[in-house]
Protein backbone atom coordinates (compact mmCIF):
# COMPACT_ATOMS: atom_id res chain seq x y z
CA UNK A 1 0.00 0.00 0.00
CA UNK A 2 1.58 3.14 -0.84
CA UNK A 3 1.50 6.28 1.48
CA UNK A 4 -0.95 8.89 2.12
CA UNK A 5 -0.26 12.28 0.87
CA UNK A 6 -0.93 15.40 2.26
CA UNK A 7 -1.93 18.49 0.39
CA UNK A 8 -2.33 22.36 1.02
CA UNK A 9 -2.95 25.40 -0.72
CA UNK A 10 -3.02 28.76 0.73
CA UNK A 11 -3.21 32.74 0.29
CA UNK A 12 0.27 34.94 0.03
CA UNK A 13 0.62 38.62 -1.47
CA UNK A 14 1.49 37.64 -4.93
CA UNK A 15 -1.12 34.92 -5.18
CA UNK A 16 -2.24 31.17 -3.77
CA UNK A 17 0.54 28.44 -3.42
CA UNK A 18 -0.08 24.34 -3.24
CA UNK A 19 2.09 22.19 -1.42
CA UNK A 20 2.18 18.40 -1.76
CA UNK A 21 3.96 16.30 0.74
CA UNK A 22 4.59 12.80 2.41
CA UNK A 23 6.39 11.90 5.65
CA UNK A 24 9.41 12.02 3.99
CA UNK A 25 9.18 15.66 3.12
CA UNK A 26 8.02 17.66 0.30
CA UNK A 27 7.08 16.41 -3.30
CA UNK A 28 5.59 19.53 -4.98
CA UNK A 29 4.68 23.23 -4.40
CA UNK A 30 3.78 26.00 -6.70
CA UNK A 31 4.41 29.52 -7.61
CA UNK A 32 1.91 31.81 -7.25
CA UNK A 33 -1.29 31.39 -8.93
CA UNK A 34 -5.07 33.64 -9.73
CA UNK A 35 -6.77 30.86 -7.33
CA UNK A 36 -6.44 27.51 -4.48
CA UNK A 37 -8.12 25.72 -7.30
CA UNK A 38 -5.06 27.35 -10.37
CA UNK A 39 -2.60 26.10 -7.22
CA UNK A 40 -4.13 22.75 -6.38
CA UNK A 41 -4.32 21.57 -10.52
CA UNK A 42 -0.61 22.28 -10.62
CA UNK A 43 0.54 20.43 -7.81
CA UNK A 44 -0.54 17.32 -10.34
CA UNK A 45 -3.10 14.12 -10.18
CA UNK A 46 -1.24 12.71 -7.14
CA UNK A 47 -3.24 15.47 -5.08
CA UNK A 48 -6.50 14.24 -5.96
CA UNK A 49 -6.24 11.45 -3.90
CA UNK A 50 -4.03 13.58 -1.14
CA UNK A 51 -5.70 14.64 2.06
CA UNK A 52 -6.32 18.31 3.61
CA UNK A 53 -3.67 18.67 6.09
CA UNK A 54 -2.15 21.95 7.30
CA UNK A 55 0.01 20.36 10.33
CA UNK A 56 2.24 18.34 7.53
CA UNK A 57 3.47 22.21 6.55
CA UNK A 58 4.03 23.48 10.00
CA UNK A 59 5.65 26.74 9.57
CA UNK A 60 6.79 26.85 5.88
CA UNK A 61 3.34 28.52 5.05
CA UNK A 62 4.53 31.44 7.08
CA UNK A 63 7.94 31.14 5.71
CA UNK A 64 6.75 31.44 2.20
CA UNK A 65 4.55 34.08 3.31
CA UNK A 66 7.24 35.70 4.19
CA UNK A 67 9.15 35.53 1.41
CA UNK A 68 6.60 36.86 -1.24
CA UNK A 69 6.14 39.71 0.94
CA UNK A 70 10.11 40.30 0.55
CA UNK A 71 11.52 39.21 3.65
CA UNK A 72 14.87 36.67 3.75
CA UNK A 73 13.96 33.33 4.64
CA UNK A 74 15.91 29.54 4.68
CA UNK A 75 13.77 26.65 2.94
CA UNK A 76 16.24 23.43 4.93
CA UNK A 77 12.78 21.31 4.46
CA UNK A 78 13.08 17.86 3.95
CA UNK A 79 12.38 16.94 0.65
CA UNK A 80 10.68 13.64 -0.84
CA UNK A 81 12.10 13.10 -4.15
CA UNK A 82 10.83 10.00 -5.28
CA UNK A 83 11.04 9.62 -9.29
CA UNK A 84 13.76 12.20 -9.96
CA UNK A 85 16.82 11.06 -11.76
CA UNK A 86 20.03 11.14 -10.03
CA UNK A 87 21.24 13.85 -12.13
CA UNK A 88 18.23 15.80 -11.38
CA UNK A 89 19.07 14.71 -7.53
CA UNK A 90 22.76 16.34 -8.21
CA UNK A 91 21.16 19.58 -10.27
CA UNK A 92 18.55 20.48 -7.68
CA UNK A 93 20.95 19.98 -4.39
CA UNK A 94 23.87 22.23 -5.88
CA UNK A 95 20.68 24.68 -7.02
CA UNK A 96 19.49 24.67 -3.41
CA UNK A 97 22.77 26.18 -2.50
CA UNK A 98 22.68 29.60 -4.29
CA UNK A 99 21.95 32.07 -2.13
CA UNK A 100 19.25 34.00 -1.98
CA UNK A 101 19.79 36.92 -4.25
CA UNK A 102 22.52 35.49 -6.01
CA UNK A 103 22.38 33.85 -9.70
CA UNK A 104 24.46 31.48 -10.83
CA UNK A 105 24.39 30.51 -14.65
CA UNK A 106 23.66 27.10 -15.85
CA UNK A 107 27.11 26.32 -16.93
CA UNK A 108 28.25 27.01 -13.07
CA UNK A 109 25.97 24.62 -12.19
CA UNK A 110 27.32 22.05 -14.27
CA UNK A 111 30.78 22.39 -13.29
CA UNK A 112 29.75 22.10 -10.04
CA UNK A 113 28.36 18.50 -10.39
CA UNK A 114 31.45 17.50 -12.38
CA UNK A 115 29.56 17.73 -15.94
CA UNK A 116 31.07 20.77 -17.18
CA UNK A 117 29.31 20.31 -20.99
CA UNK A 118 25.76 19.50 -19.49
CA UNK A 119 24.40 23.03 -19.28
CA UNK A 120 21.42 22.52 -21.51
CA UNK A 121 21.06 19.08 -19.35
CA UNK A 122 21.13 21.26 -16.64
CA UNK A 123 18.41 23.59 -18.05
CA UNK A 124 16.25 20.53 -18.73
CA UNK A 125 16.72 19.17 -15.28
CA UNK A 126 15.21 22.57 -14.02
CA UNK A 127 12.68 22.37 -16.03
CA UNK A 128 11.56 20.12 -14.15
CA UNK A 129 11.98 20.89 -10.87
CA UNK A 130 8.71 19.79 -8.58
CA UNK A 131 9.84 22.33 -5.95
CA UNK A 132 9.77 25.95 -7.00
CA UNK A 133 11.24 28.42 -4.10
CA UNK A 134 12.10 26.02 -2.43
CA UNK A 135 14.79 24.25 -4.80
CA UNK A 136 15.60 27.93 -6.29
CA UNK A 137 15.51 26.95 -10.01
CA UNK A 138 15.14 31.10 -10.58
CA UNK A 139 18.57 32.28 -9.20
CA UNK A 140 19.76 29.85 -12.38
CA UNK A 141 20.57 32.11 -15.40
CA UNK A 142 22.44 32.02 -18.86
CA UNK A 143 26.19 32.82 -18.64
CA UNK A 144 25.69 35.91 -20.13
CA UNK A 145 23.41 37.34 -18.18
CA UNK A 146 19.92 36.73 -19.46
CA UNK A 147 17.60 35.04 -17.85
CA UNK A 148 17.00 31.90 -19.86
CA UNK A 149 13.88 29.64 -19.12
CA UNK A 150 11.53 29.33 -16.47
CA UNK A 151 8.41 27.12 -15.69
CA UNK A 152 6.47 29.85 -14.40
CA UNK A 153 7.53 32.46 -17.12
CA UNK A 154 9.99 35.05 -17.56
CA UNK A 155 8.23 37.32 -16.17
CA UNK A 156 7.79 35.56 -12.70
CA UNK A 157 11.37 34.84 -12.78
CA UNK A 158 12.07 38.49 -13.16
CA UNK A 159 9.73 39.09 -10.52
CA UNK A 160 11.22 36.69 -8.23
CA UNK A 161 14.72 37.82 -8.50
CA UNK A 162 13.91 41.57 -7.83
CA UNK A 163 12.27 40.41 -4.77
CA UNK A 164 15.16 38.80 -3.59
CA UNK A 165 17.44 41.66 -4.51
CA UNK A 166 15.44 44.37 -2.90
CA UNK A 167 15.52 42.10 0.70
CA UNK A 168 19.15 42.12 -0.02
CA UNK A 169 19.89 45.84 -0.43
CA UNK A 170 17.13 46.11 2.61
CA UNK A 171 19.60 43.71 4.70
CA UNK A 172 22.94 45.39 4.12
CA UNK A 173 21.38 48.96 4.53
CA UNK A 174 20.27 47.87 8.00
CA UNK A 175 23.99 46.08 8.63
CA UNK A 176 26.24 49.06 7.48
CA UNK A 177 24.08 51.86 7.37
CA UNK A 178 24.70 52.40 3.44
CA UNK A 179 23.25 51.76 0.63
CA UNK A 180 24.50 48.92 -1.46
CA UNK A 181 26.54 49.38 -4.23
Amino acid sequence: MTEKLKYITFSTNTGWVGMLGSKKGLTRTTLPQPSSQAALKLLGERATYADWSPNLFNGLIERFRIYFNGGQVAFPDKLDLEGATPFQRRVWEVTRLIPYGDTRSYIWVAEQIGKPGAARAVGQALARNPLPIIIPCHRVVNADGRLGGFSGGLEMKRHLLKLEASANRRHHFRLTGKPRP
